[in-house]
């Protein structure tokens, strides 16, 4: 890892290769000579070893391909990368792994359908962690199905208690359907989980406002500025408190 970070792959690869040549069960220096084989653009090579670690792992273990999509990403073959999760996911068909790393990098490259289907997928297979859950939701807001946002950020939430991602992402929910109540209980659960969050406190803020409570809007701004929320945000509130025409946008926060 020191080599590859100084950019001298060669040595790190050979350093690999001869500790793989006397302990071939080394899964973790097979991982990283797959990663490194990448980056020096040896892909055949990668393969090879994608199906010597296949073969060193439990049945059912798909860990080798979700290695190859890593390595396909690092040289930004993102069609190989989805490729090489799907074989995970076709090689291993009770493990969640594959669709659930197919899903993850589709949303994160913004194929919102292909995300879709994927990590639907890794839910029915048992994945449902705070990540998959809000990786959804994210994901049908795009797709505008609110409803089905909505229902993902409350698995989510429900999934761990101290999640805070989740409802962010219900405030971004509720906002997009103008349910202003929504978004006030919404920011009062992040507020919870994270106080002191000038950002969260700016998102309550504008919920009251939205809901015609100036004077409480009010206070909340002057909280949100004691905390040091995002200036731009404030001043666009503050205008809107004063009865100045204003397109305020939602909150500087991420859903």
């Amino acid at each position: 890892m020191s080599l590859a970070r100084q950019h001298h792959e060669a040595e790190g690869i050979a350093l690999l290769r001869a500790d793989l040549a006397t302990h071939p069960d080394d899964t973790d220096a097979r991982r990283l000579l797959i990663r490194l084989l990448a980056v020096a653009s040896d892909l055949p090579a990668a393969r090879t070893e994608v199906e010597l670690l296949a073969k060193s792992l439990p049945p059912g273990d798909p860990s080798a391909f979700i290695e190859l999509g890593h390595a396909f990403e690092l040289v930004h073959q993102f069609d190989d990368a989805l490729a090489a999760y799907e074989t995970a996911s076709e090689r291993a068909p009770g493990s969640p792994l594959g669709p659930r790393e197919a899903g993850l990098r589709a949303a994160h490259w913004g194929e919102w359908d292909v995300a879709r289907t994927w990590l639907e997928e890794a839910l029915r297979r048992g994945a449902r962690t705070p990540e998959v859950w809000h990786a959804l939701g994210l994901v049908r807001l795009n797709l505008h199905d609110l409803d089905g946002a909505r229902d993902a950020y409350r698995s989510g939430a429900l999934a761990d208690p101290k999640e805070v991602d989740c409802w962010l992402g219900l405030a971004t929910v509720a906002m997009a359907a103008e349910d202003w109540t929504g978004a006030l209980a919404a920011y009062d659960g992040v507020l919870a989980r994270r106080p002191g969050w000038g950002d969260g406190e700016l998102g309550r803020a504008w919920a009251l406002a939205r809901l015609g409570r100036r004077d409480e809007a009010a206070r909340a701004l002057d909280r949100a500025e004691s905390l040091g929320a995002d200036a731009r945000a404030l001043q666009k509130q503050r205008g809107l408190l004063a009865g100045a025409p204003s397109k305020a946008a939602s909150p500087a926060v991420p859903p």
